[in-house]
């Protein structure tokens, strides 16, 4: 377990000291992301992402489209990190899929009663923590890489989800390049390295490579919700201003 952590860390190393560094070159528009306003506009475009989808997924790492690339320094990657691993809701959902795996029996070694849920609480919320700091974090920090989803915003729907799926493989270097997103498989590797340390079961290459690919899998379903979000919020919103039932009828007189 430990040879395999040291050997990740070793690997980021080595790739951030292939990643390029940041120049003082100016920034750079990204190809794949509208850089232009139509003429209709969304107005969402122009507001900040909200802070949590639904009320309940974290959105920090989320950015509306944009005209010019402004890259992040190192401590504002580091901050949407710990926005992203430590937001409240998250300790909700954390005691949700304890309560799932206590009913199933996972992680057999953990026991039963108030000491097994404790104790896959703890095991569910440190995977995704682990997994969120080192993929949005430290690892974007270590290999010059941008953590932030950027939204495409307009297009067809197919063409919106299949972009929101594949950004878990592509990314921008601090110069707003277009890069493998290498934050995202080492970091979330590194994040399922540490969680075979307090999972005793199953610690073998198939069940880490498995939770690997589970980890990357929920990160490119959360960046379709996150894509969609805003356009579902639109609509809600549309919908209860113009529902007769919502709006208070006026006193005959």
């Amino acid at each position: 377990m430990v040879k395999s952590l040291v050997l990740l860390c070793f690997t980021a190393c080595l790739l951030g000291q292939a990643a390029p560094p940041p120049t003082d070159d100016p920034p750079a528009k990204l190809p794949d992301v509208p850089v232009a306003k139509p003429q209709n506009q969304n107005p969402d475009l122009d507001q900040p992402a909200d802070k949590r989808v639904a009320g309940v997924l974290p959105n920090y790492r989320t950015a509306n489209p944009y005209t010019k690339y402004v890259p992040l320094t190192n401590k504002q990657k580091m901050n949407i990190a710990v926005k992203d691993s430590f937001d409240f809701p998250l300790y909700f959902l954390g005691g949700m899929f304890a309560a799932v795996d206590q009913i199933n029996g996972s992680d057999p070694s953990y026991g039963g009663g108030v000491q097994g849920f404790a104790k896959r609480y703890a095991a569910n919320y440190g995977d995704q923590m682990f997994g969120n700091m080192f993929s949005e974090g430290i690892m974007p920090v270590v290999l010059h890489q941008d953590p932030r989803y950027f939204r495409m915003a307009q297009g067809s729907v197919g063409k919106r989800t299949w972009y929101a799926v594949t950004r878990v493989f592509v990314a921008h270097d601090d110069n707003g390049k277009l890069d493998f997103n290498y934050s995202e498989w080492v970091g979330n590797a590194a994040g399922v390295a540490i969680s075979e340390s307090y999972h005793f079961e199953e610690r073998d290459a198939a069940s880490a490579t498995g939770k690997l690919f589970t980890q990357v899998g929920v990160d490119a379903f959360s960046q379709v919700l996150k894509e969609f979000w805003p356009d579902i919020r639109r609509k809600l919103h549309k919908k209860s201003t113009t529902d007769p039932a919502a709006t208070p009828a006026t006193p005959a007189k």
